[in-house]
């Protein structure tokens, strides 16, 4: 992508950027995601294809090669050999995580400093989602709502009362040419308790927040500055070095000053206040890959009886089993007569728990953590 300021053509989709933020460990998938190797770094689906991966490669009919990628400087050159295609102009570095408000801020900037007309979407790279093309025609509906003025969300319509996501409660048609399921946002909510959820679902006026965003620059930028001035200044200062030989330097001085906050807090509550929001609802098929319940769910990885086995050359024996066992070890794995099992095998930390209890494997971080064995985190 050009680093000069260029003059915005006319059609939105000509306009659109996409910006993928590859941050966050995956706890809930310990030992197979870690610090040093986060789980978009991992192919979780037996698709052969790493999680970031399959985002670049889901955005290119939409964006081409105009993508910037936001991720930690320790993953800098795993994300490198992943996606050749990112210059180094386009990968931006953080030092130490910041949370959402300032990647996805920091990208804006960047964007706004080469051409004020540019119309973002941030994609996270560590989400499953399928088909592709319902994907792209959701994100092309909201390309042409932002383009009307709107920071649009997408949506994913539910399909079960999940307690796990926030959910987005939609408003009026908006009318929008390009964008016929576009609508405003009237508020968003956290995550509910079951009874709650279940209404919501029956209502049909809201979708889960899987947390993309689609913007012009502009106006995402106004209403940060707006709500959070402190990290909008202090952006706005990287993004103007950025193309200029003192990046290094104003990025490591300014950076580690940024207050930590995520976008929904910084932008998008916010903005839906003022009637700034819209959401396009998506019916892909969308999973956030939160736990090992999720990738054996999700998996067309080889089933040996009931059990979806992931990982190359895996040795697994099973009879009257069923669960999930991840390996990168060649150590000869034998289920018999266990249900449910979830089993991740690496070469210096072994997990074992069920399906149902998947979620509570953050837990075990926590207390290494605690107790100071973080050499296997």
């Amino acid at each position: 992508m050009s680093t000069d300021k260029v003059t915005s053509p006319a059609s939105p989709l000509d306009r659109f950027i996409a910006v993928i933020p590859a941050g966050g460990v995956g706890t809930r998938l310990w030992p197979l995601s870690r610090a040093a190797a986060p789980k978009f770094l991992h192919d979780l689906t037996g698709s052969g294809s790493t999680l970031l991966r399959a985002t670049y490669d889901r955005l290119h009919p939409l964006a081409g090669n105009r993508m910037l990628v936001v991720t930690g400087k320790a993953h800098r050159d795993a994300v490198c050999r992943q996606l050749p295609e990112v210059t180094d102009s386009d990968l931006v570095l953080e030092s130490e995580p910041k949370d959402s408000a300032a990647a996805i801020g920091l990208a804006a900037a960047i964007l706004h400093e080469r051409d004020p007309g540019t119309i973002m979407g941030s994609f996270a790279a560590d989400q499953v989602i399928s088909p592709d093309d319902l994907f792209q025609a959701a994100v092309r509906e909201a390309i042409h709502t932002a383009a009307a003025g709107k920071i649009v969300t997408i949506g994913i319509k539910p399909t079960h009362p999940s307690t796990g996501f926030g959910y987005i409660r939609s408003g009026q048609d908006l009318h929008i040419e390009g964008a016929p399921s576009a609508q405003d946002v009237v508020e968003f909510v956290e995550k509910p308790d079951e009874v709650v959820a279940q209404q919501y679902v029956d209502s049909g006026n809201y979708v889960w927040n899987a947390g993309m965003f689609v913007a012009p620059v502009a106006l995402l930028l106004k209403h940060l500055e707006a709500n959070q001035p402190e990290l909008f200044k202090g952006l706005q200062e990287i993004a103007r070095a950025w193309d200029t030989p003192d990046r290094d330097e104003v990025t490591s001085r300014i950076w580690p000053t940024l207050p930590k906050i995520a976008i929904d807090y910084a932008v998008a509550e916010p903005a839906a206040e003022a009637g700034d929001v819209a959401v396009v609802p998506g019916t892909f098929r969308w999973d956030d890959v939160g736990d090992f319940a999720s990738v054996g769910r999700l998996n067309s990885a080889k089933e040996v009886d009931d059990v979806t086995v992931l990982g190359e050359g895996a040795r697994v024996f099973t009879e009257n089993s069923s669960g999930v066992v991840v390996t990168d070890t060649k150590r000869v794995i034998a289920l018999i007569g266990i249900q449910d099992v979830v089993i991740v095998d690496t070469p210096d930390a072994l997990l074992v728990t069920t399906m149902a209890n998947s979620q509570r494997v953050k837990a075990a971080v926590d207390a290494l953590k605690a107790s100071g064995d973080t050499d296997v985190l």
